[in-house]
């Protein structure tokens, strides 16, 4: 698939994933998430080219303005959306397929910094159609995400995940007996 192809199906996920996208003119001005990824396909275009310092020169921008740190050299494809977007870090060595869905804080990372692995894959595969909700952490190359998933926010995944799995944090809620078992903070200002 082509840059402008891409590109378009970016733009495109973007009104079918965000109930909050109404315009294109508003899309194309104020979100950080579309702004990172068009920045993406320019600068892994040029990656690709073997073009040097200019790719990661792009991403780096790219990062100052949207909070979002993609390297040029990760494999994404197209109908691709990063809603609100502060925080996501993508891997050079990270696979997404088509189709998929970040929130913000989503660190798509190694699971070791050892130099000696510079050359193998240290990040994670996403397959086609996955949802990945806020400051979920998935670590690791041998980690493949399956196509359909929807991992929740908050978690912490080093191993792979079938096809259609859903994966979140359970926390419990418990309601006190009565109100005056309530113990309220002593907050001094």
């Amino acid at each position: 698939m082509g840059f402008w192809d891409s590109v378009k199906r970016d733009f495109q996920a973007i009104f079918r994933l965000d109930p909050a996208a109404r315009g294109a003119f508003e899309v194309l001005l104020t979100y950080p998430g579309f702004h990172a990824i068009f920045a993406y396909r320019i600068a892994h275009l040029l990656w690709d080219h073997k073009v040097p310092l200019v790719p990661r020169l792009i991403q780096h921008i790219a990062r100052f303005f949207t909070g979002i740190e993609i390297h040029p050299a990760a494999k994404i494809g197209p109908g691709f959306f990063i809603d609100h977007g502060m925080g996501v870090v993508i891997g050079e060595t990270t696979e997404i397929g088509e189709c998929c869905l970040l929130y913000q804080g989503v660190t798509l990372g190694a699971l070791s910094v050892n130099k000696g692995l510079a050359s193998t894959k240290r990040h994670p595969t996403i397959e086609d159609d996955v949802i990945i909700y806020a400051n979920a952490t998935i670590l690791g190359g041998d980690t493949v995400i399956g196509r359909g998933s929807v991992i929740g926010g908050n978690v912490w995944i080093t191993a792979s995940v079938p096809p259609d799995s859903i994966v979140y944090f359970r926390s419990e809620i418990h309601v006190k007996s009565g109100r005056s078992d309530f113990d309220a903070p002593d907050f001094v200002i």
